[in-house]
């Protein structure tokens, strides 16, 4: 491959990156303006919250595409403690990856 070939390789892959990057960088979830605004008749959830949210989100995804009255993740959160929380309680689930890392004894 001579060069210029090369060049136009680089040019082509580099110009590919910066349009998924620019894609997915639309992708990215705006702001919430019900962040730390309490529902009707409570308090805004918190991080145990977020934790049982993580826990049942496969549930509440199944059921949130039968109905507009459940939805995956609470819009009224006290922010970043229920978001760690959600993402805790996920990763939880989901295994966390942890299980993955493990070595075999033989």
């Amino acid at each position: 491959m001579d060069p210029k070939q090369r060049l136009d390789r680089r040019l082509l892959g580099l110009l590919v990156a910066c349009a998924l990057l620019l894609t997915l960088a639309g992708c990215l979830p705006g702001e919430n303006p019900a962040v730390r605004t309490a529902p009707p008749g409570g308090q805004p959830a918190g991080f145990l919250l977020g934790l049982w949210h993580g826990f049942v989100a496969p549930f509440s995804f199944v059921v949130s595409l039968f109905t507009d009255s459940v939805n995956v993740y609470e819009v009224h959160n006290n922010g970043n403690w229920y978001d760690f929380g959600f993402v805790t309680g996920a990763g939880i689930l989901f295994g966390g990856g942890g299980a993955g890392a493990r070595r075999r004894r033989r």
